[in-house]
């Protein structure tokens, strides 16, 4: 047990680790970052990779100290306490298998990624939970009142108490710092021009920054013509964003980024662009992706573009919220009942409309194969390519960079 203990311990440790690095370095590439179906960073940065800013694998580096100190006082507390000691440990050890059967089936089955240091964890909480039966073990149901007469003894051992208290302060002093430091980004939903608060980047970060990004190289995109897509001559920072609906690190981007953009299109009117271009992760129109688990991202994104052409800017943004809020129930049944709901758009001209629309769905995926993208979303930032997505005060930044330097060539 120990020795699984210390296995899971290192794995949450590094992934929480590696968690920090994509929040705080706009440059860091994890070591576990394969392809789109193998890839740290896209379960990190989903919906299911952190709690109001706390990554879940810090909690996984509080579970296994967990059993490790369980563990030891199994060996230096009274024997007569050795049966309550099992009960904690099994209680314990349900609850871990409880939640990380959670993230298994969220990242297998609802992201369709799969992340090496995650299955590390999940093999140690298993085998840590077949081993917690085999001892005796006080009753669940006594277990309350076993706990005030341990820790009564555990204050006279002051070895175990000091490791306790450093244990439950430690853990939730590391939680709080996170949600502190990298609390989300939230968006008033009642008012699309409204911009919240966001962390900015300090003078140090920024320098930082300034050399990274001119470090990177920068590509060259044609865009696909398509009916909304055309751009002024006055746009200064064109961001591409290589996107499917169903995916739910796109979904958590384009929720961290609105309130960017509306801070911009205040700001700096029609100077900004987001331009989406459809990289769904479907087997259905995506060849690239024989393997992709979002059999309902190629009709989401005929959906968007059908209320696009037909009805304008208004209907794409209405079926896009819809889509980025209905991620676990799309399939081409609900995405063509949604748009009838949304904008009125019937069934039959979503047939009829289909055969044309997938085709400049997969000019999107050909483009997106050139370039070529690996992960969703792919941002490129006037030509500077962002697989997966920047925190997003560093994606404030690039865009801030990208209007200075515009500026200076137009004086230029």
């Amino acid at each position: 047990m120990v020795v699984l203990a210390c296995v899971g311990l290192a794995a949450s440790a590094t992934s929480t680790y590696v968690h920090f690095q994509v929040l705080s370095d706009p440059g860091y590439t994890s070591f576990c970052d394969i392809n789109t179906s193998v890839s740290c960073t896209q379960v990190y940065q989903s919906r299911y990779g952190s709690v109001l800013g706390v990554p879940v694998a810090l909690g996984g580096i509080v579970w296994f100290a967990g059993v490790l100190l369980l563990v030891l006082a199994s060996v230096r507390l009274p024997r007569e306490s050795a049966p309550n000691v099992a009960g904690y440990l099994l209680v314990w050890s349900t609850l871990g298998l409880a939640v990380s059967m959670y993230m298994a089936y969220a990242s297998f089955f609802v992201l369709g990624t799969y992340c090496v240091l995650c299955v590390t964890v999940y093999v140690a909480v298993i085998g840590i939970f077949m081993l917690s039966g085999s001892e005796s073990a006080t009753p669940a149901r006594r277990l309350p009142a076993a706990v005030f007469g341990d820790l009564r003894t555990m204050m006279h051992r002051p070895v175990e108490f000091g490791l306790l208290a450093v244990f439950v302060f430690g853990s939730f002093g590391s939680a709080v710092w996170f949600a502190r430091e990298f609390s989300p980004v939230s968006v008033d939903t009642a008012e699309t021009d409204t911009v919240t608060s966001q962390p900015v980047v300090v003078p140090d970060q920024q320098s930082e920054f300034v050399r990274y990004w001119e470090s990177q190289p920068r590509v060259e995109l044609m865009l696909p013509p398509s009916p909304g897509r055309e751009l002024d001559t006055a746009v200064a920072v064109i961001v591409v964003k290589f996107n499917d609906y169903q995916c739910p690190a796109c979904g958590s981007a384009h929720r961290a980024y609105a309130p960017i953009f509306a801070k911009y299109a205040s700001s700096h009117p029609g100077l900004v662009r987001q331009v989406t271009l459809d990289y769904p992760l479907d087997p259905e129109c995506n060849e690239q992706a024989p393997r992709g688990l979002h059999h309902g991202a190629c009709a989401a994104a005929v959906a968007v573009r059908l209320a696009s052409a037909d009805l304008g800017d208004d209907a794409r943004m209405e079926m896009e919220e819809w889509l980025y809020t209905h991620q676990e129930d799309l399939s081409r049944d609900t995405v063509v009942s949604a748009l009838d709901d949304v904008t009125g758009i019937d069934a039959s001209r979503y047939d009829t409309a289909y055969d044309e629309m997938i085709l400049a769905v997969q000019i999107d995926i050909a483009l997106g194969n050139e370039l070529p993208v690996e992960a969703t979303p792919t941002y490129v930032i006037n030509g500077v390519v962002v697989k997966g997505t920047l925190n997003p005060q560093y994606f404030d930044a690039a865009i801030a960079y990208e209007l200075d330097r515009a500026e200076l060539e137009s004086v230029d």
